[in-house]
């Protein structure tokens, strides 16, 4: 059987590939196979991909909403947009939780030019300038002209003292960062010119998804028992995480739900963080 991707593309159904994302997000091998079982009379060839997802999320959601919502988790990001200005504080949150200092969207005068950046992170003394290239389809992919045009950028701010945390501070690292993934010449190019990337899967075993789950730091957009209103609300409050929705003081107060509601969100919330 095969299915057609959002690109357009046709590819061949790997069962097995299915299987191994239904186990990354906590289920076991046997209800991974029994969801498979269950969705497969409704496939057919020329399915699209998008249909599949929601086919076995769906069913994944019946065994445990903790493990849809990892399943979910690549959506859950992508729903930190249209404009990713959630997705650059998400990523902040990120590198705190790794020991640093961080700031969102700073303006700093370039030996040339003036910049806004996304994100400055400190740690050991080491000041770096993150950029975050947010992308609203999975299928968009950063290409080679994007570390170029920050590589410039970097050169420009990198011989100028900036204060940023304290005083008499240099640029000396810049990270890249997207949602999805780099093109090969794009990874090519930032090794090459010293420029960190950090994508969905790159680097391999230490990329976006992977540090997501170890630190836990898992967005509120992928939890299952919130209506997309319910986490704009949340979001518009600066409650980007479910760890935060746990530990806020006032977290549901500006949802009104009900307290049965609220005990099936909690309930979700602690099977991730678990």
């Amino acid at each position: 059987m095969r299915i057609k991707k959002k690109s357009g593309e046709i590819v061949q159904f790997d069962t097995e590939k299915l299987i191994r994302s239904l186990i990354a997000s906590g289920a076991t091998k046997e209800t991974a196979n029994h969801i498979i079982d269950d969705i497969k009379p409704q496939l057919y060839d020329g399915i699209s991909s998008q249909k599949v997802f929601r086919l076995a999320y769906l069913k994944l959601k019946n065994y445990s909403k903790g493990h849809a919502a990892r399943y979910n988790l690549k959506n859950g990001i992508m729903a930190l947009g249209p404009a990713g200005f959630y997705f650059e504080k998400f990523i902040a949150r990120i590198f705190e939780l790794q020991g640093y200092q961080t700031k969102t969207n700073v303006e700093v005068e370039g030996a040339c030019i003036s910049h806004e950046l996304d994100v400055v992170v400190k740690k050991n003394n080491h000041v770096a300038m993150v950029e975050c290239k947010f992308h609203g389809s999975k299928e968009v992919k950063t290409d080679v002209k994007v570390p170029m045009y920050i590589l410039s950028r970097f050169n420009d701010l990198k011989s100028v003292n900036h204060s940023f945390f304290s005083e008499d501070e240099k640029i000396t690292k810049c990270w890249i960062v997207t949602n999805n993934r780099f093109t090969s010449e794009a990874i090519k190019f930032g090794e090459c010119s010293g420029l960190n990337l950090l994508s969905w899967d790159y680097p391999m075993g230490n990329g976006l998804k992977e540090l997501v789950t170890q630190f836990k730091v898992y967005p509120i957009t992928c939890l299952t028992t919130l209506t997309i209103a319910e986490k704009e609300i949340l979001l518009l409050q600066e409650i980007l995480t479910v760890y935060n929705l746990v530990h806020h003081e006032n977290g549901f107060a500006k949802l009104k739900l009900s307290q049965s509601r609220i005990k099936k969100v909690l309930n979700e919330c602690q099977q991730l963080l678990s």
